[in-house]
């Protein structure tokens, strides 16, 4: 039998096909993926689940004319291999090739980018508000999963869109959480009649006819309304939201979807309209439906035996040494606190779990309610932990300074992902938490060079308990040294010295600390020794050592996995209000470059930002042979 993916580059192609052949290239699609992940990594279990309802979408709907969005769109591989991509589908996450989320400038098919969740009703309500502006009658489709609706920010689009009225298609994948009963015949039928024409048009005429008459004949056609669409349950808050709702669904039925998605286009309802699908994460590959996580995020895997290739490293990630250590401290100390937000994995927070499950807080996807939930227990005398990726925490930044910073709350912030995070590209690298941070008064900002370093952080942070602290660390494993005591603390705002030298100072901060001494050793190489500091602290600084650094070196440099306006911008606030610099020091700040840096390995996003030891050992060369160079310019001028 003929492959009918192999003929499908576009929508436009699958248009062209069958109602009937539609199931096939599901199949064949679902297929194509399972082989394709298994190549590049990355998430599976989403895309697997949402095969029917991208064949639907995209046969019915005119994309891109029609306006696609999907939430967070780590489900996006199967829109991508339809949508002009498939020949590039198995560059995924690598270096140059496709993103592992939508993305605008890759292909006019993803009007919107998104790898964060809950922005999809928002941002095509924005598209649907522009088309009516514009006299554009296009269709505009947001699609969320259940988790995503956690979010109080797809609950504030929805109260708009409901008060705007704007036409706008919201599609509420439902693949975990017990929104609604599971779909049966009678369910299906309804769905169908519900979202017909003939319906449409009755409803809107009863709502002509029940307005000429008294209020009170009006709330009773009203009752009548609702109790028939209350035989398909689920849709009252959505209903009370102003959408019109239409389901639940069998969002692994094509053809019913097809059929829905067909009433709906063709019908003259103008106001947001909320249609929900169920359907099963992981779906048509046994090892990822038999997954408690359904194979969210693997790495590459045996297609037969679903097997994941693992790392050979026997050094614990940084994740994994935070949770252990935490549940350490947890063991004596039972006002400790575990809070995440849809992470309990990504951040050793289901470790802790398991030993203290109701001292374990998942909030789901809201930052926002996270940390101020942290801030409202650390009222009481507790010890809240608010693990939290970089990239997520700036989603509660307004949180984090009203709520916590001002008022001085002893929330600890466990800072994951710190840096970049190699092939999940810039939408989740952590780029901008020591500079958001730092600027704040009353924190304790730190950064682990090292795990060791990052267990001493863990123990020094359980007795912070007059202001809100912070510590960082990367995605990945540790070095490989051991690991100290949880007794074993640190002095706040005190770095430490790794080596002494003569005329250059290196300052750092996080776990560019490997690379420094191996820039060290470069320039050792050609008979320059240099001093090396680790900071541990952004915020205090070591005013102390600092001052001791400029005044016993020609040049100083600082170093950070962050964004300008961290570390050593501090630092140099610091010196240079001291008048450091009239005396001749020289000063530089090696920090992540004025750009969002592409996927890649995160060896090669490090070289990409200068932040590798050649480049640093150039930064150091540079400055040191900067006097020379004024010097040839000067004269030239004369």
């Amino acid at each position: 039998m003929t492959k009918l993916i192999r003929q499908i580059n576009f929508p436009s192609d699958l248009r062209k096909l069958k109602k009937s052949q539609l199931l096939q290239v599901s199949n064949e699609l679902r297929e194509e993926l399972i082989d394709v992940v298994s190549e590049t990594g990355g998430h599976l279990g989403a895309g697997l689940g949402v095969v029917e309802l991208t064949v639907a979408l995209h046969y019915v709907f005119d994309t891109p004319k029609d306006k696609l969005v999907w939430d967070v769109s780590h489900q996006c591989y199967p829109h991508k291999i339809i949508t002009g991509r498939k020949d590039r589908i198995k560059t995924l996450r690598k270096g140059g090739g496709l993103s592992g989320f939508t993305k605008r400038t890759e292909s006019e098919y993803d009007p919107f980018g998104a790898a964060h969740s809950s922005t999809s009703i928002s941002s095509t309500l924005g598209m649907a508000v522009a088309k009516k502006l514009s006299n554009n009658n296009n269709n505009v489709i947001a699609v969320i999963g259940d988790g995503a609706m956690s979010a109080g920010m797809a609950y504030e689009a929805m109260n708009n869109a409901g008060a705007l009225k704007s036409k706008l298609i919201v599609v509420l994948n439902d693949n975990d959480m017990s929104i609604a009963k599971p779909v049966g015949a009678m369910s299906k039928y309804l769905a169908k009649l519900l979202s017909g024409k003939l319906y449409f048009s009755f409803r809107e005429t009863v709502k002509m006819i029940i307005s000429a008459f008294s209020k009170r004949f009006s709330q009773k056609a009203g009752k009548a309304e609702d109790l028939l669409r209350g035989i398909v349950s689920g849709g009252t808050l959505f209903s009370e939201l102003g959408f019109y709702y239409i389901g639940p669904l069998d969002g692994h039925d094509v053809d019913s979807l097809v059929q829905i998605f067909e009433n709906v286009k063709n019908s003259n309802h103008q106001g947001p309209i909320l249609i929900h699908v169920r359907t099963q994460k992981g779906k048509g590959y046994k090892p990822a439906e038999d997954s408690g996580d359904k194979y969210h995020g693997v790495s590459k895997f045996n297609v037969v035996t679903g097997e994941q290739t693992k790392s050979k490293s026997h050094v614990p990630s940084y994740t994994k040494v935070f949770a252990e250590t935490l549940i350490k401290h947890a063991e004596q100390d039972t006002k400790i606190i575990g809070i995440t937000g849809a992470m309990p994995s990504g951040t050793g927070l289901n470790l802790f779990e398991k030993k203290f499950p109701d001292r374990t807080f998942d909030v789901g996807i809201a930052e926002q309610h996270a940390v101020t939930f942290a801030a409202g227990l650390a009222t009481e005398g507790y010890k809240p932990y608010a693990a939290i990726y970089s990239t997520f925490l700036q989603r509660a930044y307004d949180q984090v300074v009203h709520d916590v910073a001002i008022q001085s709350l002893p929330v600890r912030f466990a800072i994951d992902r710190a840096g970049l995070v190699g092939a999940d590209g810039p939408t989740h690298a952590g780029s901008f938490d020591i500079t958001y941070l730092s600027t704040l008064p009353n924190f304790v900002v730190m950064a682990a060079s090292d795990e060791a370093e990052l267990v001493k952080m863990i123990n020094t942070s359980v007795n912070i308990n007059d202001r809100p602290s912070a510590f960082r660390y990367p995605r990945g494993n540790g070095t490989g040294i051991s690991l100290p005591s949880i007794d074993k603390t640190l002095e706040i705002g005190k770095g430490r010295i790794i080596q002494e030298g003569k005329k250059v100072a290196l300052i750092n901060f996080g776990t560019r600390l490997e690379e420094c001494k191996k820039a060290a050793e470069i320039l050792f190489n050609k008979g320059e020794k240099i001093t090396i500091i680790d900071a541990r602290f952004a915020k205090p600084l070591d005013e102390k050592l600092l001052m001791e650094a400029a005044n016993n070196h020609e040049v100083l440099i600082t170093i950070e996995e962050g964004s300008i306006g961290g570390f050593g911008s501090h630092v140099m606030q610091f010196l240079s209000d001291r008048g450091v610099f009239d005396k001749g020091l020289k000063f530089r700040s090696m920090i992540l470059p004025d750009i969002f840096i592409d996927q890649d390995t995160p060896e090669k996003m490090y070289e990409i930002a200068g932040l590798d030891s050649s480049s640093i050992a150039n930064k150091i060369q540079e400055t040191l042979n900067s006097n020379i160079v004024l010097a040839k310019n000067k004269s030239n001028i004369s």
